[in-house]
């Protein structure tokens, strides 16, 4: 039902910057929960951000809050992460995910899911 496609990631220096960017297919985005996750070689996935579908409510892991800012356009289908002073433990691959039911950080309940994108941090 739901296509995603993440892009934007590349390699910066510590204490970058970076946005992605994740455009959804569809005509029913603003009814989604979207969010972010990263996963990093030999790590499990994290929760990063996620942002209801008229995005009046955002959560953010404490890790990243402060320096991220999730976003979204609907009228464009797209939402965006705006990465801020990035460090080297911000390398991952970052996920987009979309969920259709409830607002929530657990992956588990997300329903669909982005291919990803390489965010590399160098110090």
């Amino acid at each position: 039902q739901v296509q995603l496609v993440e892009s934007g990631g590349g390699l910066v220096q510590a204490g970058g910057s970076l946005r992605l960017s994740c455009a959804a297919s569809g005509r029913t985005f603003s009814s989604y929960t979207m969010g972010w996750f990263r996963q990093a070689p030999g790590k499990e996935r994290e929760f990063v951000a996620a942002i209801s579908g008229g995005g009046r409510r955002t959560r953010y892991d404490d890790s990243v809050k402060g320096r991220f800012t999730i976003s979204r356009d609907n009228a464009k289908n797209t939402v965006y992460l705006q990465m801020n002073i990035l460090k080297p433990d911000d390398t991952a691959v970052y996920l987009c995910a979309a969920e259709s039911v409830v607002f929530t950080t657990d992956p588990k309940k997300y329903d669909y899911w982005g291919q990803g994108t390489q965010v590399t941090v160098s110090s």
